[in-house]
């Protein structure tokens, strides 16, 4: 694997294993038992994918567990604390709508990451749905669920506009995925009675800076917590 494609398999590996562990936060916590189990296999999906990237680069293991916190390339988004469902749900819907554009056009084209893509893709076609439906449910229902989405759809918008900073060994239109990805997050949000955020999504004012190694305070105790064990044991067996 040359240095470039290295590069790119990290930050989406990265991605992929932050955002599972995120949702494994919520087992024993799903509002319903449906969503317990809707969670866990979106986490397990996410969970597949970042082994076969980081494998990419090096042993999965170690790079999941030993790396500290300044290696790690995951997008700031999904590496935000859960909160309520409704925030859990908006920055899913986020995510998995950029998701589903990059490895559709990952898919198509004819690098290292096309076999995966094209897998992976139609998984992420479920993730979608799933919070497209959850969105529209909590957007159009009660007056406190419509509160609630519309309240964690504006706290994640400073996050989106770093999906779409170029990311060396992606080779992809960095502006077309970013027009495909508002019109769709847009037409979801209509559909869910949400009003559209107008702050931010890059300059001073925005955030994303998780490409760089540069990371949120929850992410130190996020990555604690998801270290320990081995940490704890370096060089066990099981």
């Amino acid at each position: 694997m040359t240095t470039t494609v290295n590069a790119a398999a990290l930050a989406l590996g990265d991605d992929a294993l932050v955002l599972s562990h995120r949702l494994g936060e919520w087992a024993g916590y799903a509002p319903v038992l449906e969503e317990e189990v809707a969670l866990a296999n979106i986490a397990l999906d996410l969970l597949g994918q970042a082994r076969v990237l980081l494998s990419l680069v090096g042993d999965e293991d170690e790079l999941a567990y030993l790396r500290e916190e300044r290696a790690f390339r995951n997008l700031q988004l999904v590496e935000q604390p859960n909160g309520d469902f409704a925030h859990t749900i908006a920055r899913q819907l986020y995510f998995s709508v950029y998701q589903r554009l990059l490895y559709g056009r990952l898919a198509a084209g004819e690098s290292e990451f096309a076999g995966l893509a094209a897998k992976a893709v139609k998984e992420v076609a479920y993730h979608q749905d799933h919070a497209e439906q959850w969105t529209e449910r909590l957007g159009d229902g009660t007056a406190e669920s419509h509160e609630r989405m519309q309240r964690a759809c504006d706290a994640l918008w400073r996050f989106t506009g770093e999906m779409f900073q170029p990311v060396e060994g992606l080779d992809i239109d960095s502006q077309a995925l970013q027009s495909s990805w508002l019109e769709s997050v847009t037409a979801v949000l209509e559909r869910a009675t949400l009003t559209v955020p107008d702050g931010p999504r890059s300059g001073g004012w925005a955030a994303g800076a998780g490409r760089q190694g540069l990371h949120t305070e929850s992410f130190g105790r996020m990555l604690a917590e998801m270290q320990h064990l081995h940490r704890s044991h370096p060089g066990a067996s099981w």
